[in-house]
């Protein structure tokens, strides 16, 4: 029975569907129909169109949602790709921002001392064949530099060329063990030896018997004949810790240098000074000052006068 009736249903479905067909075939061969006709078609195909929606609506949206995700992810790989790009250039803008800064230091630093130099880039750090404590830079022969020739940064003192060729050389820094230069304080023209041990720590030994060291004490390289190594008067450290062993001969401290040797993107390498250092003690380029200007607040002014009780009297009457 209820087979029939499934039957009946399909039939009437195969029959609305060949009347709408028929109507609709009327229609556009220009045979005139009733508004009322349209009505009845229209209400014949109105199941069968929202069956097929309702069938097809989601493999539409499946497509549709499809096609929209490769473009999303399109999108989302150029913008990642662009973001890679501005952070490359910021990055690169900053470094040239910092090389910049310190080349006009280092510049600074060899005008007030009248010394000749050539500017060079670090491009390199440590050294492939040892242990020693270098720093490889981007000018060598062709630009004058020799071995023994003094390197200095806007700070100050660096170390010396060891090794060059004729576009690159190696500079050994004033913080490696085998590192010793002939100093002196500028307070008192004191001379010693100052010698690196490995790190930003330097130590330094007093050979003037008569001298004293004191923390603060700046010191400035003593210079070497004709100026090899060593030029004069290149800033090198300030002392921070006395050595107050009792049993030592001599004097001696720790120094803390001006160069941050960790923090070298450019140099200058000394091709010629002058035969005696500056008689003004140089020091290293101050960096720039920041002035804030500050407006007071002006603080509403209270007068007040000074109200004076009289003193309360005490009366004793005699008996």
């Amino acid at each position: 029975m209820a087979q029939g009736s499934g039957n009946r249903s399909r039939l009437l479905l195969v029959i609305l569907l060949v009347t709408a067909l028929f109507f609709v075939t009327l229609d556009l061969r220009g045979v005139s129909l009733t508004k009322g006709s349209r009505s009845i078609t229209q209400t014949m195909l109105s199941p069968v169109q929202k069956t097929v929606s309702t069938i097809f609506s989601p493999l539409g949206r499946f497509l549709s949602d499809v096609k929209n995700f490769g473009k999303t992810k399109t999108e989302l790989d150029q913008a990642l790709a662009q973001n890679k790009k501005l952070s490359s250039q910021l990055v690169l803008a900053s470094e040239t921002k910092g090389e910049s800064a310190q080349l006009n230091g280092v510049l600074d630093l060899a005008g007030r001392g009248g010394y000749k130099v050539v500017a060079a880039r670090v491009i390199g750090h440590g050294s492939a064949s040892s242990f020693s404590q270098t720093i490889t830079i981007n000018q060598g022969s062709r630009s004058g530099i020799k071995k023994d020739m003094t390197v200095i940064s806007q700070n100050g003192l660096v170390g010396l060329v060891k090794n060059i060729t004729s576009t690159s050389a190696i500079v050994l820094l004033m913080s490696d063990p085998s590192f010793k230069v002939g100093v002196k304080i500028t307070r008192s023209q004191s001379i010693g030896i100052l010698q690196g041990q490995g790190n930003s720590s330097y130590s330094f030994v007093l050979l003037d018997p008569a001298g004293a060291i004191k923390v603060g004490d700046n010191l400035v390289t003593n210079g070497s004949d004709n100026n090899h190594p060593f030029i004069p008067g290149v800033p090198v450290g300030h002392v921070t810790v006395l050595d107050n062993s009792t049993a030592a001969l001599v004097q001696s401290a720790t120094v803390e240098s001006y160069a941050n040797l960790n923090d070298l993107g450019v140099v200058s390498v000394v091709l010629a000074a002058p035969a005696v250092a500056p008689s003004v003690p140089l020091r290293p380029t101050p960096n720039p000052t920041v002035t804030v200007l500050v407006t007071p607040t002006p603080t509403p002014s209270t007068s007040t006068t000074p109200t004076v009780s009289p003193s309360p009297t005490t009366s004793i009457k005699k008996k």
